[in-house]
């Protein structure tokens, strides 16, 4: 690194990083309290506490005496995922997990808000991989050998500006995410009130007019039940198999797209890439294929096979169109008015789908079959309800489609600059 440009290459501890090691204990875990961190909950840099493990304030204290989490602390993924890290955010009180180790820089030569970021870098993972131990099981760092990574220190001033650019783009990402997912829970909650408590039917069945809707829509709903083979069902309704509601088209053989790695053609899609986007890992193809394996931006994609609680999911593609590998379903409404009854039963129905996949899983995977979902059966209402539906929610869904690829967009951005600022291959004032 250029001495003019006042940037240092320097070791964490040379630069007044601290490291402390994690408890190697695991706590009971309790109902409520406060987040114990684990390796899963590390997650692009943050922490994730959906499905976090809660602790008691004894074991939070008895956690904490040794390594009691800051706000700007970063974690980095000892053992397992070696190198991966995410910051503490400001208020979290939590503990740190085992096989976690956490960096603290003083201030003197890294400014806290700057490690995050400076743990991200090429440079980062060049070190992780100089000192990574080859295991049988796992790979692992030592917590003598981290302190001891080489990484481009930059003058405290530019660091801030740095810092300042980053955390403002992955703000903006988050604040997108948090939005969809309120939208996302208005869209979820209208659907299980209209399709699974039936809420409409049973105020009309009390002689009432139901809330929230006008006189036309509540007209679609009827004020009585009957019996069927699901139990009480809206008068009218009938009973149908999952694989009804849509045309589900499932994907081709990886190797019948001839992949490349030379970007020629359209990248093909695995369940890798519904969770991740398209990135420098996706492979390509160029070769002709059968338009219904083709994917177009705004399809509905089901991915039946994988890890039970992790791969067994709905997804909008929001990229480019590309090609459907197999293991995933391209979904197809009946009818477009019926995309939003479609899209939300496929979530509304994932604790189903995960039960049947787990219910047949081998070493580690499961999966869903055409048969399982023509043998369970729902409730379908009239044609006009799902198209009245569709009025409703459809917009909330196409606000949440466009916020995903805004926030692509940003991910994009904020990826592309962080190596190229930690590195200093971008000066500041060529990044604006």
């Amino acid at each position: 690194m250029s001495s003019e440009m006042g940037w240092q290459s320097l070791s964490l501890k040379a630069a007044g990083v601290t490291l402390i090691d994690c408890d190697h204990r695991t706590p009971t875990a309790t109902e409520t309290g406060y987040p114990y961190i684990a390796i899963p909950q590390l997650k692009n840099g943050h922490i994730a506490l959906e499905g976090v493990r809660r602790i008691s304030q004894s074991d939070y204290d008895d956690w904490t005496k040794k390594l009691a989490p800051k706000a700007n602390d970063v974690i980095v993924v000892r053992r397992c995922n070696s190198g991966d890290s995410a910051h503490i955010p400001e208020g979290l009180r939590c503990a740190v997990g085992q096989n976690l180790v956490v960096l603290r820089a003083n201030g003197n030569k890294v400014l806290p808000q700057y490690l995050r970021w400076l743990v991200r870098g090429t440079e980062w993972w060049d070190e992780v991989g100089k000192y990574i131990n080859v295991g049988a099981v796992f790979d692992s760092l030592r917590c003598r050998d981290i302190p001891n990574f080489e990484l481009p220190i930059p003058p405290l001033d530019e660091q801030e500006a740095i810092a300042a650019i980053l955390a403002a783009l992955d703000d903006r990402i988050t604040l997108l995410r948090e939005t969809n997912a309120t939208l996302e829970a208005i869209a979820q909650a209208l659907f299980k009130s209209w399709f699974v408590d039936f809420d409409p039917v049973r105020v009309k069945q009390e002689g009432r007019a139901p809330e929230g809707m006008d006189e036309a829509t509540a007209a679609l709903f009827p004020d009585s039940f009957e019996e069927s083979a699901l139990g009480l069902m809206p008068k009218g309704w009938v009973t149908a198999p999952i694989y009804d509601m849509a045309t589900f088209i499932n994907g081709a053989a990886y190797k019948a797209f001839e992949p490349n790695a030379e970007c020629r053609g359209r990248p093909i899609i695995k369940i890798a890439e519904l969770k991740s986007g398209v990135t420098d890992q996706t492979a390509y193809s160029d070769v002709s294929m059968p338009r219904k394996y083709l994917i177009e931006t705004g399809d509905i994609l089901f991915s039946w096979s994988g890890n039970p609680d992790t791969s067994i999911d709905t997804f909008v593609w929001t990229f480019e169109p590309a090609w459907l590998n197999q293991h995933i379903f391209r979904v197809i409404p009946r009818e477009h008015r019926e995309r939003s009854f479609v899209l939300q039963m496929l979530r509304h129905l994932k604790p189903v789908f995960t039960e049947l996949a787990r219910n047949k899983q081998t070493t580690g995977l499961g999966h869903v079959t055409v048969a399982d979902m023509k043998r369970e059966h729902i409730a379908m209402p009239t044609a006009e309800l799902l198209w009245y539906f569709d009025l409703s929610v459809g917009p909330i869904h196409a606000r949440i489609f466009e916020n995903q690829k805004q926030a692509q967009i940003l991910a994009t951005l904020r990826d592309s600059l962080l190596p190229r600022l930690i590195s200093g291959q971008i000066r500041m004032p060529e990044a604006f």
